[in-house]
This record gives C-alpha cells, structure tokens and sequence, in this order.
C-alpha cells in the first residue's frame, strides 16, 4: 500500500459514446485496482471521481467516501453518459469544483500533492492546453492515460512534465488493469522520510519522491523549513476575541476592559449593569455605561439639573423628529403630517412619493447561450436594480420573472412573493438556461400565462397597470410580431431592452408607443447600468427641468387615479347622453303625433 503520506486524487473518466460497455467495465476495475493499494482515510489518500462526455458529471467528491468499500460501491453504479468527448470542460471543472476545500481538497498551505488521472480513449472535441495549463498552475498534477485512440499530442498538452513520467497510452482496455501496477508505482514511489535523513524537528511528510517537515499545533515552521517556532496565536486576527487577546505558547486566552466581564464563550464581554444594583435613583430610565451610570428620560421629558428627575418638553422643537413635512407637538409626544394630497407612510415620518404607485411588472429575460455566464449575472443585478426602485407588497407593485432561450421556463409568478429582498435573492438564485434565442415564443408565454389573475395578475378591471420588460441580446429565432402586437393590444405596456447584437427593429416591434420612450440599449453589458435610470424615468417621471413640463413627483399615482376618473366620467357622460337621445326621441315622437291631429282637422 501507499504509506509515502496523503494524496488527494481525482480521476477523470472519458464515458463518451466511443467507450464501448465492456470497456468502460475495466476503466473501472482500473480504478479500484489503484484505490485498493491506497491508505484511504480522512487524514491519508482522499479520493473523488468524475466522468465526462458531452458534460461533467461529479460521482463523488474527495469528501464523500473514506472508506475502500464505500468508493467501490459508487464506482460499480457509474452510468457512463455516451455522449461526446469534452475533457478540457472536464479538465476546468476538476480545477474550479473538484479541488476546491469545500469538496474535500486539503488547503494548499498543507501542501498535501492534488493530484488528476485522466482515462480517455479518443480526441477531445474541444481546447484542452489552456485549461491544462490553468490547472497546473494551480498545483494541480496531472497524469495523463491514453487508451487506444487517444491522441497523443492531446496527451502531452494535458499532463504535467517531465513528460515521460506523466503521459502514459496503453494500447487496448484489455491492458490497462496491468498497466495499474505500474502507475501505482509512479504514485506511491518511496518514502522518503525513512529513507533519508530529514532533519525535521516535529513531523516529517512523505510525498511521490520527496518529502516536507510539518509543524505542531501551536508552532509555525522555519525559514528554513525543518525546525518550528512557537505561533503568536493572538496574531493573525482570528482568535474572536472582543477585547483584548493574550497569547501563550500555542494558544491564546480572551480578557475585558474594566467595567466589563467575560461571557460564557471565553471570547465576547458584557459590561457590568450597574443599574441592576438598585441604587441609582433615575425617575425615568437608567442606562449602564462602564465604571458607572446615568440617568436618561423617556421621549418628550428633559433630564434635570439634579441628574435624575424628568420634566415634559416641546419635542419637535428638542429631538430629531425626522419628519419629512411637519412636526405636531402633544404633550410628552409627536406626531408627523404630511401636506394635502399626500398620505403619510408606514414608518410614521416620510410622505407617500411616487413608489406608492402599484403596478403588476414582469420581467423577460434572455438566457440564450451568445449571454454567456458573467453575463448572465450582470443581467440579474440589472434586474434587482429594477426591483430596487419599487414598493413590492401584496397590495402595491407585485414582480414576477420569466427566462427564455429555446424554450420558456417561469422563475417566479407575480403572486410569488411579496418583498423585495425575497425577490432578489430569488433572482440571485435563477439558473442559466444557455441555447436558442426564442423571444417570439416568451411573449407568448407572458400575454397567455404571466399575465393572467392565476399567476398572480390584478383583474384588469382594478386599473393595476401591467407592465412587461423584455430584454435580450441578440436577434430572435422566431417571429415577434404577433405577440407582440398582443401583448400590446392587451393592455401590457411594453418596454424593450437590448443590449450587444440585440436589433433594434425587434425592440421597436416590442415596445408600446411612444417607441423612443419604451426602448434603450447599451453596446456590452457592463455598460447597461444607466438602462436602469431610463427605466425608472418612464415608470415613474422625475420632474422635469429647463423648459421641459413641470411633472409631479407621484405622477404615477396620479395617472392611475387620473385612468380611474376618466372611465368613470366617460362611463357617466355615456349613461347621460343615452338618456337625451331617449328624450329626443320621445319628443320626435309627440311632434309627429301632433302633426298628424293638425293634418285630420285641416
């Protein structure tokens, strides 16, 4: 078995559609054949495997199995995924996910070796040097294991030099079981602390032909990398210590300031109440500082000369009220009001603005695969500074999202949640779809469903203006016309943003009249920031300036209460002019009556 010290080994299994099932059957035994002479264990060999073809697809991780048995069950349940051949996508998800300490990798100050077998049998359909050498740059040592077809200049761009001892290619699947004895041998080597002289002063660390000292607790190694040193454990900040932090031979104990004692944790302080001693005299309160107190009256009293007694005061005249309009004294109280027309808030100071205005918003949003990834979260902290600028309540502005690329997938309904802060921690949460470009078919999906009182859409007899916000990067695979005329037609008011490749015609095809107002785009994504601020100035106007229209700044509240007042003015003159029309004809009829009586006298 392996006794030169730790490892943390990764393989990388090829399980595309060109590894045959019986093959793939002694990939297998390969693998278990290295891990049955390896001292698995926690503080020993950790393992993990992944396979890949057109994906990656994690089978377990070096934190998962300590045990022999355990990794031979998972490995005997493998599903090889017959697909294509991507190792440099394998190659950069062992980088990124693989031997990462939160799967399992030791950190790298341990400088326990990572180590990578990659098994394949054919030629990778996409780049692997770049990658390759991304891995090794982060310590990462990679064994190279052609079968068969495999290319072997793909195989020296992959593994790690010298290259004779790291590229190996085997000629058939049948051999590759006795080529485990030999490859067991280039891992484990000798143990160099047994065999040589090391001259470390607490532990010695064997690894594949070398070896490393390591220290105790408590103590940090040398420059010169075999003797140790006591650690200032106080020193690197991390003892938690609220106070003051004393340091002894590798360990450390917390103390507080006078006037302060230390908690049940041995790290935080609580000052001492003084007040609890029942000696302080205070009318009102008293409040506990260190080495003492003070006396403190509640809202609307001011502390007297005597430092204990409380008289009432004019507390709009004697403390910061915060109201926004208008301070109301009362006695030993306050309260705020806010000037005609406007109503005051729920947090009892500010006067309703123009947020207060609801709205049922959805949001459309391009996953097509031309975003990318980055970008794709540019676009979602685009969409939280959206949300940013709105009252979200069940009653005021409601959100819901949708995602589409070639095909259509609702992240959340309007009537989903009900606060800002759940919406975008929902919208951090959504995941990139990749593929077409189907903007065609998200209309449709957001006039048929997002929009409709199931989902959480206000009955459009409530006057609750509906809003729709599509924003893509490039030109749609399907035609936009016809539901974009519906969703129009339908009372959506739509705004379109476009960012990169996105064409323009499509945008003004989305966006309702006036176009110039319904539509922006930005040249990258990066840049896409001041799309926000449009948005808000068409949702909700600022006032104007220079020799622009005065607006008010609650104009969107105005404009629902306005839309209401219409209808129901338009529906009154209706009834009114039904009712003359009758009495016109009414009268018609009496005239032509009267006429007829003159005519038979004549």
């Amino acid at each position: 078995k392996c006794r030169t010290g730790p490892l943390d080994i990764v393989f990388v299994i090829d399980s595309s559609r060109s590894v045959r099932p019986f093959e793939f059957e002694t990939m297998r035994r390969f693998m278990m054949d290295i891990i049955g002479n390896l001292d698995v264990g926690p503080n020993a060999t950790r393992v993990g495997v992944i396979q890949y073809s057109s994906q990656v697809q994690n089978i377990f991780s070096l934190k998962t199995f300590f045990t022999r048995a355990d990794m031979e069950r998972a490995i005997n349940s493998i599903i090889p995924l017959a697909q294509g051949t991507m190792t440099g996508l394998a190659i950069q998800y062992a980088m990124n996910v693989a031997f990462t300490t939160q799967e399992g990798a030791r950190p790298l100050h341990k400088r326990i070796p990572r180590i990578a077998i990659i098994v394949t049998d054919g030629r990778p359909q996409d780049r692997v040097t770049e990658v390759a050498t991304q891995a090794r740059n982060a310590g990462i040592e990679i064994y190279a294991v052609g079968i068969q077809r495999a290319d072997m200049n793909s195989l020296r761009a992959m593994a790690s030099p010298p290259l004779e001892e790291h590229v190996f290619l085997v000629e058939s699947f049948e051999l590759i079981q006795q080529f485990a004895k030999q490859f067991q041998d280039k891992l484990c080597g000798v143990d160099m602390c047994v065999e040589r002289e090391h001259g470390c002063q607490h532990s010695c660390i064997s690894t594949p032909g070398s070896f490393y000292c390591e220290c105790n607790p408590g103590y940090r190694l040398s420059v010169d990398g075999k003797t140790c040193s006591p650690v200032d454990a106080c020193a690197d900040g991390r003892h938690g210590c609220q106070h003051h932090c004393v340091s002894v031979r590798g360990s450390y104990s917390c103390r507080c300031r006078p006037g302060y004692y230390l908690s049940q944790n041995k790290r935080s302080c609580t000052m001492i109440d003084y007040c609890s001693f029942g000696n302080h005299s205070c009318q009102h309160e008293c409040v506990s500082i260190p080495n003492g107190h003070y006396c403190r009256c509640r809202s609307g009293f001011t502390l007297q000369p005597d430092s204990k007694s409380c008289r009432a005061t004019d507390l709009c005249n004697g403390v910061d009220h915060g109201c926004e309009f208008k301070c109301v004294s009362t006695e030993g109280s306050y309260h705020c009001v806010c000037p005609e027309g406007q109503q005051l808030q729920a947090d009892g100071k500010t006067c309703s603005k123009c947020g207060a205005g609801h709205v049922d918003l959805v949001m459309v949003i391009d996953g097509s695969k031309s975003v990318r990834p980055q970008n794709f979260e540019l676009v979602k902290q685009f969409v939280n500074r959206i949300v940013d600028l709105l009252e979200v309540s069940p009653h005021g502005t409601r959100v819901g999202l949708v995602q589409y690329s070639s095909r259509v997938r609702t992240e959340f309904p309007l009537n989903k949640y009900h606060s800002a802060d759940e919406i975008k921690k929902a919208v951090m949460d959504v995941e990139y779809m990749e593929k077409g470009t189907m903007t065609g078919l998200a209309l449709k999906h957001m006039v048929e469903h997002s929009f409709s009182e199931l989902e959480g859409a206000r009955p459009l007899s409530h006057n609750i203006p509906r809003i729709g916000l599509v924003f893509t990067d490039g030109r749609s695979q399907d035609d936009i016309s016809e539901w974009a005329r519906r969703a129009k037609e339908s009372g959506i008011v739509m705004f379109a943003v476009g960012v990169g490749k996105a064409v323009e015609e499509e945008l003004r095809a989305i966006a309702s009249e006036p176009v110039e107002q319904h539509f922006s785009y930005s040249a990258d994504f990066t840049t896409m920031t001041h799309l926000v601020e449009n948005f808000s100035l068409n949702i909700c106007p600022e006032e104007g300036k220079g020799e622009t229209e005065i607006r008010s700044p609650c104009e969107c509240e105005a404009l629902v209460q306005f839309q209401t007042n219409t209808v129901a003015i338009l529906q009154s003159l209706t009834e009114k002019n039904i009712l003359w029309a009758r009495s016109l004809a009414q009268m018609t009829a009496r005239l032509e009556d009267l006429e007829k009586q003159i005519a038979n006298k004549k």
